[in-house]
């Protein structure tokens, strides 16, 4: 089955493509590199895993329900549309938020792949191609991992939201090598965390909590490494150029503000555009993830150096200036221990399988070797 016969609207053309610009760039010093990034890089060498065989895909999924999300998180709970549905529309419309959710995920995922690979050939610094070779391959293993469960487990794709795919374009059309670092590694990839770690952090599901905090637990070295490769470069900027990038920021995050309201879900249901943006925004769910959501980028941006009184003043007009102040450092550590705690988890839940197993097949041989020994009894 094509994909696109699973899309609730047309994608539009099979491919997308966006003119490159810039240059790519080799650099011919092999023996010299930043320690921390080369520490990342092994890192990011040592901590490559299998989605096929990490993740329990056995695992049975409700596709009417797949996070056991509560009503209160629907953005049509409490208003007329709600009290009309039935228990199956309930379940189609958690089905569709889902989908949505999962598919910008998706369709994030493979952008972060190909920004990854565009750092590999424009970045004048081999230790910075090295780890974006590691990061290129995690983008691709998180995209195909986000496929499989829309395809196997919910069975419906979204397109990809207008606002992601403008940021996206955006991103990739810049010739300067930095905005790739800028656009995908704090703005999306610091979005992508927050609601990773959200939807990690309230799931009912197993398959879909150890999706998300195993993709979580690369994540966190693909953020560590925009910052470790923006902080050194920033502190050489011009007034100019930094204000440059402030915009960049600035327009970036009214844009994903934008892209979380799911307003093609409603759509969807019959509900026309305007209404489905009115009912979002009084969404008071809606508000708290929007607000939550900025817990990644708003630290990372101030620690790179971006911090200008205009950017200042859209986080104040956002309402998540005070996010600047989270320690994402803890977060990162965090994200990093919760996926070892699953591992550690199923790996005593297997081994205490494999010892059931063990002590059965003891018994069971016991009892024939009893069995036999009796049959010979005169």
């Amino acid at each position: 089955m094509s994909t696109h016969e699973l899309y609730t609207k047309s994608p539009g053309e099979s491919v997308w493509q966006v003119p490159a610009t810039g240059q790519a760039r080799f650099s011919w010093e092999y023996d010299e590199g930043r320690e921390r990034l080369l520490a990342l890089y092994q890192k990011g060498k040592d901590k490559q895993w299998d989605g096929a065989t990490r993740i329990d895909w056995s695992a049975e999924v409700d596709p009417y329900d797949p996070l056991g999300t509560p009503d209160e998180a629907l953005n049509l709970y409490g208003t007329r549309h709600w009290d009309r549905m039935t228990d199956k529309d309930k379940g189609d419309l958690r089905r569709h938020y889902s989908s949505w959710q999962f598919s910008q995920f998706l369709h994030g995922e493979q952008g972060a792949m190909v920004c990854a690979a565009r750092i590999v050939e424009s970045v004048p610094d081999l230790d910075a191609k090295f780890y974006s070779a590691t990061q290129t391959m995690d983008e691709a293993r998180h995209a195909e991992i986000y496929s499989r469960f829309l395809h196997e487990k919910i069975g419906m794709l979204y397109p990809v939201n207008d606002s992601l795919q403008g940021l996206l374009g955006d991103t990739l059309r810049d010739s300067r090598w930095d905005m790739p670092y800028l656009g995908m590694q704090v703005l999306i990839e610091g979005l992508a965390l927050a609601a990773f770690g959200m939807i990690r952090d309230t799931t009912t599901k197993p398959l879909p909590k150890q999706i998300l905090a195993y993709v979580m637990q690369d994540e966190a070295r693909h953020v560590a490494f925009g910052r470790m490769a923006l902080r050194d470069y920033y502190k050489q900027l011009t007034d100019v150029e930094r204000k440059e990038r402030e915009d960049f920021v600035i327009e970036g995050c009214y844009l994903m503000r934008d892209r979380l309201r799911g307003v093609e879900v409603l759509e969807n249901f019959g509900i026309p555009k305007q209404e489905a943006e009115e009912l979002s925004e009084q969404s008071e769910f809606l508000h708290l993830f929007r607000k939550l959501l900025f817990s990644r980028i708003v630290p990372c941006v101030k620690d790179i150096g971006l911090w200008g009184e205009r950017l200042q003043q859209a986080y104040v007009d956002m309402g998540v200036f005070e996010m600047g102040d989270s320690n994402l450092d803890l977060l990162m550590k965090q994200d990093e221990e919760i996926a070892e705690e699953l591992d550690r988890e199923r790996f005593a839940a297997e081994e205490k399988e494999r010892v059931e197993e063990v002590r059965e097949a003891i018994a069971d041989g016991e009892e024939q070797g009893e069995f036999r020994e009796a049959g010979h009894r005169p």
